[in-house]
């Protein structure tokens, strides 16, 4: 049984010598078996030097008793808190004797023979001492800034954890955002993995990690813009006001567009996660969510302005899937009649679980008992609610209609706002890989890449030609160009061209998974043209047999229509700039949101670039 207790989180969080101090307290009885009623010692030896040892039982069960067999780790668990309530929270540690000791068999019995290594293998290697800053399962700590997690929910988040480790070394989300991602998916490990990979993808695409330092708010919005940050609820919460009734939104779209009006509302979010940061320390307790205080007075049919509620739904659906459990409750003060119209329109595009947290009150309502006050100190209701705290939020009003702009120039402010990025997106098909071309004409130069794998497994080579290779021209029936545009997927090596002749490789091949993020750099040796080449991953067929496995064919089949799809930057330095922070094709994978605990600087990962040979 002790060799099957292999949960994850119990690794971390008990020392294996008190596990097993805990294990012996089973014996001779065990209050939470009622059926297991004794049991005697019929033999036991020890190793010379006590790393092992054999114990044999003889059991007496009731076989009238109630037939109740808790879990394995119910009944350690039980026994744990045994020991701590009489005070036994340590067990010192085996250690082997200074000088080695002669091996002596141990006596024949019938019980099954202990393997001589010991059983810690089983439970991890880590030597983390509990309760220090690497201990990230410490109990301590996860009471601390996470809450109360049921064993279960504890090892999806240690293996989605270290599945971020593996796959984007150097800097992953801390737990506090991994955690929303499981919870928003009822901890359904593979969904979780799914939405948090697409998200750090849409996150390092539109720089929403430099969101906060980089936006300027637009006076327009500082005016008229009826939002803001406002003290925190009962429970810490950080408490934001949103008097959607005040706000003009016809006239702010009109004047700063649609993709404005949505980075201002990430930006907002942004802030979010940093006030339940600042929470959690002031309050002493995990705080992963913000409360919404939305006023509806003043709310009637020209919100309902199509294309506004179009940029609603839009931000809805982003907010949703990049910023889950983020919203602990909202409170809905105030609805007039023409609420239930906005509501029928939104509410099929918010989640079940959050629709659950809403509280929408009409008329004075959140003026009486199970108002406002049940969630929010008096001290902190606002003026404009009958509240004695002075808030910032402004009143909004109507934008002018002298500012408006016209539907062109805020098309091309989008572009430049939103869409515009230097990361660029590309298919990889089956047979048809995606190839970028970079021209060196000064030796030394460093070509640099950062790239990640969002969908399929693919292959990345660096290749070298003393020719400019021509874009292949592609057949517009062709298979691997239906749905795919031509700027998509772009194929520059001639299928004639020899390898070792008209090209070579200067670089060991690195295959690349699914969710892994790379980045390195190649210091160039000739000029040229040289070759940035993304093609489709397959499995190596079964050396034994030529007919193909199964594991193989689903392979085959996990990829739709056999197409990946990587996200890339590159960028050329001249040797006198470049301060190699990777290493050629042995890169680190690259840790890009600032959603870690912690930055790897450029110092810490510097390691020479290879050269082309």
């Amino acid at each position: 049984m002790v060799q099957k207790y292999q949960s994850p989180v119990r690794v971390y969080k008990y020392p294996f010598e008190l596990i097993m101090a805990a294990y012996e307290r089973r014996f001779p009885n065990c209050p939470l078996i009622p059926m297991f009623v004794s049991s005697m010692i019929i033999s036991e030896c020890h190793s010379e030097d006590e790393a092992t040892q054999v114990i044999e039982r003889r059991c007496t069960v009731d076989v009238d008793a109630p037939r109740l067999l808790k879990r394995g780790k119910e009944i350690i668990e039980f026994h744990l808190k045994q020991l701590e309530e009489e005070g036994i929270t340590h067990m010192p540690r085996w250690a082997p004797p200074p000088t080695p000791a002669p091996c002596h068999a141990l006596p024949v019995s019938s019980a099954r023979a202990i393997p001589a290594c010991s059983s810690r293998a089983h439970l991890g290697s880590t030597d983390v001492l509990p309760g220090s800053p690497d201990d990230k399962l410490d109990a301590d700590y996860i009471s601390r800034y996470l809450g109360k997690l049921t064993p279960f929910q504890e090892s999806c988040l240690i293996r989605l954890r270290q599945w971020l480790q593996e796959t984007h070394k150097g800097k992953i989300p801390k737990d506090q955002h991994v955690l929303r991602f499981l919870r928003s998916r009822d901890f359904n490990l593979e969904k979780a993995k799914e939405a948090l990979c697409q998200t750090l993808t849409w996150r390092k695409q539109h720089q929403i990690d430099f969101l906060l330092d980089t936006w300027q708010c637009p006076q327009l919005l500082q005016d008229y813009y009826t939002g803001g940050w406002h003290h925190h609820d009962k429970d810490g919460r950080p408490l934001y006001i949103l008097r959607l009734g005040q706000m003009d939104t016809k006239g702010l779209v009109r004047v700063l567009g649609e993709e404005t009006l949505l980075r201002h509302v990430l930006s907002i979010n942004e802030e979010g996660l940093r006030h339940c940061e600042e929470n959690t320390k002031i309050f002493g307790k995990p705080i992963s969510c913000w409360t919404c205080l939305v006023d509806l007075e003043g709310l009637n049919m020209r919100h309902l302005w199509r294309p506004g509620i179009k940029a609603l739904l839009r931000t809805i659906e982003l907010v949703g899937a990049n910023y889950p459990e983020t919203l602990g409750r909202l409170l809905i003060l105030r609805a007039p009649r023409v609420f239930p119209v906005l509501w029928t329109l939104v509410s099929p595009f918010i989640d079940e679980n959050t629709r659950k947290k809403f509280l929408i009150y009409a008329g004075n309502d959140y003026q009486g008992p199970g108002g406002l006050v049940d969630y929010i100190n008096r001290d902190f209701i606002p003026d404009f609610l009958g509240g004695d705290a002075l808030c910032d939020v402004p009143e909004g009003g109507l934008v002018p209609k002298s500012l408006y702009r016209t539907a062109e120039e805020l098309e091309n402010e989008e572009v430049k706002l939103w869409n515009e990025t230097i990361y660029k997106s590309a298919s990889v098909l089956k047979g048809g890989p995606h190839e970028v071309l970079i021209e060196i004409t000064e030796v030394s130069s460093v070509i640099t890449w950062d790239f990640d794998v969002c969908k399929g497994d693919v292959i990345f080579n660096i290749y070298h030609s003393r020719r400019a290779p021509q874009p292949i021209k592609r057949d517009g029936l062709s298979t691997h160009n239906l749905g795919c545009p031509a700027g998509n997927n772009i194929q520059l090596i001639d299928r004639s061209w020899m390898l070792g002749q008209d090209y070579s490789l200067v670089e060991t091949a690195l295959t690349c998974r699914e969710g892994e993020s790379v980045q390195g750099s190649h210091v160039t040796r000739w000029p040229g043209f040289y070759i940035l080449q993304w093609r489709l991953y397959s499995s190596p067929p079964c050396s034994s047999s030529s007919r193909p496995r199964v594991d193989d064919v689903l392979a085959s089949l996990q990829v739709s229509s056999h197409k990946c799809k990587v996200m890339y930057f590159t960028e050329v330095l001249h040797s006198t700039d470049f301060r190699g922070s990777m290493s050629s094709l042995e890169s680190s994978h690259s840790g890009f949101s600032l959603l870690s605990a912690a930055t790897t600087s450029s110092n810490q990962s510097r390691t020479e670039s290879t050269v082309s040979r």
